[in-house]
């Protein structure tokens, strides 16, 4: 089983962060009140890659390990502690567990 630590994840959604190309990709996910959540899995915005790059910062080595197994409270802690939104944190950690997932699946 191929594994991807948390940094890894964060690296490879940062691939098509505020580009041309990201940004047609994530107009493809908005829904009718013009909010595009599944999007940010896909290519965040700056700010929205700024936000979890501060996030992931300020997470303890523990916590990095074990990403994928956060609680909804300690996602909201890290994301108060990082003064962070924390929907836009919780979206990206269950992302990461979905990779996980998926990578143990195949």
């Amino acid at each position: 089983m191929k594994k991807i630590s948390i940094i890894q994840y964060l690296e490879k959604l940062s691939k098509f962060a505020g580009n041309v190309y990201g940004k047609l990709v994530r107009e493809q996910f908005k829904d009718s009140i013009e909010i595009s959540e599944l999007g940010m899995l896909a290519c965040p915005t700056g700010e929205e890659l700024e936000q979890l790059n501060r996030a992931v910062a300020i997470m303890t080595p523990h916590e990095k390990k074990n990403a994928a197994k956060l609680t909804d409270d300690q996602v909201r802690k890290i994301a108060e502690d990082a003064k962070v939104d924390p929907a836009l944190l919780a979206i990206f950690i269950n992302g990461f567990a979905l990779h996980i997932r998926n990578l143990q699946l195949r």
